[in-house]
């Protein structure tokens, strides 16, 4: 057998830029699992996915799924717009470049979290 394939050395610091603090302040909940997956850092609770965020530093489009009424509330600030092609799932999009983005999307990305969470 050959050599394994290098790992990036952003996945070996947990991300860079906005995908290290997303990684620090969501790593930190009860449960959440985040894992590389198809070029994108995946937050998960248990099998749920909750959201996604991309692993390249020149990428700053974060997806969060949240119930309908948490959607159509999210789609009414500012930033935030219905995901290219899961919208129907309940999927939005929002840039987050700076710590001004992380902070705005904490709060849905709470309410994605505790949704996938279920009830306790």
């Amino acid at each position: 057998m050959g050599r394994g394939r290098k790992t990036r050395r952003a996945l070996e610091r947990g991300g860079t830029g906005p995908a290290a603090r997303l990684n620090e302040q969501l790593g930190g909940w009860s449960g959440v699992r985040i894992t590389p997956m198809f070029g994108r850092w995946g937050y998960f609770v248990g099998a749920h996915l909750f959201a996604c965020f991309p692993l390249r530093v020149k990428e700053h489009d974060l997806w969060v799924r949240l119930t309908p009424a948490d959607q159509a509330r999210a789609l009414r600030v500012a930033g935030f717009r219905p995901h290219r092609r899961f919208a129907a799932r309940g999927w939005i999009e929002c840039d987050v470049a700076s710590p001004a983005d992380v902070a705005r999307a904490l709060p849905w990305l709470r309410r994605s979290y505790q949704t996938a969470r279920g009830p306790e």
